[in-house]
């Protein structure tokens, strides 16, 4: 936290404005869309995965249609995709940054309306924060008129020439889950150009209640919209992101130094005119070249009470997808097998990287 979240929240409590309504969550959205820029509309909510769901929603995704997303991600990205009763086409990564694969984002494409099936959307990953090829996910996007979903739940902060992630795509979401760059507790936002778009999600996230002194409903709605106590935490972390990034970028630069040159050990660079936030700092490791696996590294960590984690399992990989079509050259399945989240809590002080460094530096020599 950074000091002034209570303030809001004691305002929300002062003033009985406790439902998901109120003059923090109109703050939050506010915040939001200053920060982002470019035109960007806001819409607060429960959580990110609500944000995804809501953006297929909007986009007229319906049952039996086909969604192209990046394998490469947490299962939050996917399941929505589900919910809606579309079917997910899974695409690789591409080696630069990890995300989606351009071309093979089109040659999915291209599969698909071979068969008649031309995707109803595309849903591109911002993964730990490093941004994907948005300018040519884009180009091949608007070549064939397909809507982009920006997944940027792990990105706020990052940014392709200055230009904020949640910005390209026709509709984009944010996660303030526990464990992001900021958090509300619980939260995730819908961020959309177009104003009818994040007018219509708040519409719909709010049991889409029409306009009638009385109760009255034409479509289906959902609990969806963000409280005033949590949009009163986020308030208070908007002060703190850039500070929030900053400590994460530190953080990296530390392992950087540690790690840099040093055999079968590798970082994702970020590629020119790309910042990102460094939300989680990850490593790839060669066993051939390093002489131990990720896993081997990942249980000295828990020897020493030291959580670390590997990175995503690809979508296509999870038993509850593996009937799901994927285009793929075996990127993200290397990544996977190779590659280790290491701590990177803004809240890490000079001590715990000291012990993270032990076990470090244990290894490699």
């Amino acid at each position: 936290m950074g000091g002034t979240e209570e303030q809001y929240v004691k305002e929300a409590f002062d003033t009985n404005w406790i439902a998901p309504l109120g003059p923090n969550v109109n703050g939050f959205e506010q915040d939001i869309e200053l920060f982002l820029g470019n035109g960007s509309h806001a819409a607060a909510l429960t959580s990110g995965t609500a944000g995804l769901h809501l953006g297929l929603v909007l986009l007229g995704v319906k049952a039996g249609d086909e969604v192209i997303c990046q394998s490469m991600t947490f299962s939050a990205t996917a399941n929505p995709i589900s919910y809606v009763g579309a079917t997910p086409v899974f695409v690789d990564s591409e080696r630069d940054t990890w995300n989606i694969s351009p071309v093979l984002l089109e040659e999915a494409i291209k599969a698909g309306i071979t068969k008649g099936k031309k995707p109803k959307a595309i849903i591109p990953v911002h993964l730990y924060g490093m941004p994907a090829k948005m300018d040519e996910i884009m180009a091949v996007a608007h070549r064939y008129e397909i809507p982009v979903l920006e997944d940027a739940a792990e990105a706020l902060g990052s940014s392709i020439n200055g230009r904020q992630c949640g910005t390209f795509g026709d509709i984009a979401v944010l996660s303030f889950n526990g464990n992001k760059i900021i958090t509300t507790s619980g939260g995730g936002a819908l961020v959309s150009r177009n104003a009818k778009v994040v007018k219509d999600a708040r519409f719909l996230s709010t049991q889409a209640r029409d306009e009638a002194p009385h109760y009255e409903h034409s479509q289906i709605g959902y609990n969806y919209r963000m409280s005033n106590i949590c949009a009163g935490i986020g308030r208070g972390q908007m002060e703190v992101l850039a500070k929030r990034v900053a400590q994460r970028r530190s953080i990296f630069d530390k392992y950087f130094n540690l790690l840099q040159g040093k055999k079968g050990i590798d970082f994702v660079k970020e590629p020119i005119g790309y910042f990102s936030n460094r939300w989680l700092t990850t490593i790839l490791i060669d066993p051939a070249h390093a002489g131990f696996t990720r896993e081997d590294m990942r249980l000295e960590f828990e020897k020493e009470n030291i959580e670390s984690r590997p990175l995503w399992k690809p979508m296509h990989l999870q038993p509850v997808f593996e009937n799901c079509i994927f285009y793929g050259d075996g990127t993200s399945e290397q990544l996977f097998q190779n590659g280790l989240c290491l701590p990177s809590g803004s809240n890490l002080t000079e001590d715990d990287m000291g012990r993270i460094f032990d076990v470090i530096n244990k290894m490699i020599n």
